[in-house]
């Protein structure tokens, strides 16, 4: 028994692919075959890109060009409260400038900065 999509009945017509026929085997084999190759190909090319959409980068202007971006501070060299930025996005980076408000606007993420107090020796309770 011959089974006919409707999708390839143009192709059944007499004068287009003279003699073709689809049976059911042959379409339940070649459909997930085809999907199969597709979506195997997407997934490989997206693999061995090594190039991740540019959009989806979190830091996009700060030190670009280095493998690495990392900041080191002494707390001997803090004031009593110092303000990181962790969206990259502040002009003043590593420093907090607000800027994480517009970027929670535009994209309702809930990011905020990295606060640090330093505390005054006679402000600690040490326990007895």
């Amino acid at each position: 028994m011959l089974f006919q999509l409707p999708a390839l009945s143009s192709f059944t017509k007499p004068g287009l692919i003279p003699g073709l026929r689809v049976s059911k085997g042959k379409v339940i084999t070649i459909v997930p075959v085809t999907v199969a190759a597709v979506v195997s190909t997407y997934m490989l090319t997206r693999f061995f890109s090594g190039q991740s959409d540019p959009k989806s980068r979190i830091n996009q202007t700060i030190n670009i060009d280095s493998p690495k971006v990392v900041h080191s501070f002494d707390v001997e060299d803090m004031g009593n409260k110092v303000i990181y930025c962790r969206c990259w996005r502040s002009k003043k980076f590593p420093y907090c400038d607000g800027s994480h408000g517009k970027h929670n606007k535009e994209t309702g993420d809930n990011i905020g900065p990295l606060i640090i107090t330093k505390r005054n020796a006679a402000d600690l309770k040490i326990p007895e």
